[in-house]
């Protein structure tokens, strides 16, 4: 049975009847297919022209297909070239998959892995291009490589990195555990005019208080038990740069009156020296408390409190923002699938209906480890459920029959996710009257039972 395709595929052989076999046979296929006689002409035709895959011989008369590939993937290292080979040109064949050929095939060929080959060529293509979009995203759109949203609540806040960053103030971010409140200082830190200095991170909560006091701000030699030489704390070390100071809530307080002072002074002291050293860092602080409650029970400094807080940024939880979360999970599942060595083309409908509806407790973070479990796990192209947390994939009907929020953007979102957004939307609003539905989609009925099938969205039989 013919599919039907918009791939372009270059047919590389100088031998016109194997040529023409293969012509007819890609066009079977779906394939638009273009076909150059030998290496220079395929060279030529890549640089003129857009193509999806090349499939190329590897012995031919004025320019073998090594050759060729080399120059094609100078030009467009993105594309994936197929090489043909006899048997006695196995060895070469197996060599040029060193420098770039995505797969090689014995003539005479086996047809059913040529297609095969073909299509796993092009999905792989097509991963590498979504991999690249989204990192141009992060970098472009947002001004910051790891911060991924459109929601109104990101938006507002990649904006106010924006402004806050080249200043110097100093910023408490709040929010949930695993919201990404780490990534908001890394931006703060990328977009600031401290950039080319260090960005230098201390996790408050993981360390005893008097080895928090030295790695906040060093030590002498001798200045306690196991403190055999010289150390520069961290305060040194970032220097013209910025300090990040994660779960600043579980500081001890002793600690705090010395924060308070390097904040206000720009001084440190040594642990065990009696000397004050200046130094010109940007403090960020973070935390998952709230410190206004802990000023309040006195186990924070309220000085050091407003001290921190001159700018302050709340990252929403992911529960919150459920339109990021598409988004999020393409992100996640590209990342994922490339270090795996996997190709997944996406979710199935009802799996991105359970991560919908799932509130998320552990925010991004829970997203991206469940994503993660999912790739591992799946074995077909598209993740499914079963592959997901059995917290997540167990969700009850009453659960997903609630409505998720609908997405404030569409901008990003692939458009078979868009449609069936639209058509779960219409038969909430026409409480199942699939006519009416079909009527204010501008389709009829029967395209309308076909696209239920298609995205296999529950509704009742009778909904007239």
């Amino acid at each position: 049975m013919k599919t039907t395709t918009s791939a372009t595929v270059l047919v590389v052989d100088d031998d016109d009847a194997h040529r023409g076999m293969l012509r007819m046979m890609l066009k079977s296929w779906g394939y638009t297919v273009v076909e150059a006689a030998d290496g220079d002409e395929a060279v030529e035709a890549v640089r003129k022209d857009s193509f999806d895959a090349v499939l190329t011989d590897v012995r031919m008369g004025r320019t073998d297909g090594i050759s060729a590939m080399k120059q094609i993937l100078s030009y467009n290292p993105s594309l994936p070239v197929i090489l043909m080979t006899a048997y006695s040109s196995v060895e070469t064949a197996v060599d040029a998959l060193r420098v770039g050929a995505y797969d090689y095939l014995i003539k005479p060929l086996d047809f059913d892995a040529l297609k095969d080959t073909l299509k796993k060529a092009m999905a792989h293509a097509r991963l590498g291009v979504e991999n690249r979009e989204l990192r141009r995203q992060l970098s472009e759109e947002n001004s910051s490589p790891e911060i991924l949203g459109r929601s109104p609540a990101i938006t507002s806040m990649l904006a106010m990195i924006q402004t806050v960053a080249p200043t110097e103030a100093t910023v408490l971010v709040t929010g949930e555990s695993g919201t990404g409140k780490e990534l908001v200082a890394r931006a703060l830190h990328a977009q600031s005019l401290r950039k080319d200095a260090p960005l230098i991170t201390v996790n408050c909560a993981a360390l005893a208080e008097t080895l928090l006091e030295s790695e906040l701000f060093g030590h002498e030699k001798g200045a306690f038990t196991g403190a055999d030489r010289h150390r520069e704390g961290r305060f040194k070390q970032a220097d013209k740069g910025t300090l990040f100071l994660d779960e600043i809530g579980e500081m001890p307080f002793s600690v705090q009156a010395k924060l308070l002072r390097a904040l206000q002074q720009g001084e440190i002291q040594r642990v065990g020296s009696d000397k004050s050293e200046h130094v010109d860092v940007r403090v960020i602080a973070a935390t998952n408390r709230d410190l206004k409650k802990e000023v309040e029970e006195r186990r924070f400094r309220e000085d050091l409190y407003f001290r921190l807080n001159v700018i302050s940024f709340e990252v929403p939880p992911l529960r919150q923002r459920r339109e990021d979360i598409p988004l999020l999970a393409a992100h996640f599942l590209a990342r994922f699938s490339a270090r795996n060595r996997k190709t997944i083309k996406g979710f199935s409908p009802q799996c991105m209906d359970m991560l919908l509806h799932y509130d998320w407790p552990g925010n991004v973070r829970e997203l991206e480890n469940a994503v993660e479990r999912a790739v591992i796990l799946c074995t077909g192209d598209t993740v499914l459920g079963p592959e997901l947390p059995m917290t997540i994939s167990r969700l009850s009907e009453q659960d997903l029959s609630r409505p998720a929020e609908m997405p404030s953007s569409l901008a990003g979102l692939p458009l078979e996710e868009v449609e069936r957004l639209a058509i779960e939307e219409t038969l909430r609003e026409t409480g199942d009257n699939k006519s009416a539905a079909a009527r204010k989609l501008g389709i009829t009925r029967a395209t309308l039972h076909k696209k239920l099938r298609k995205y296999e969205i529950d509704s009742r039989e009778d909904g007239e």
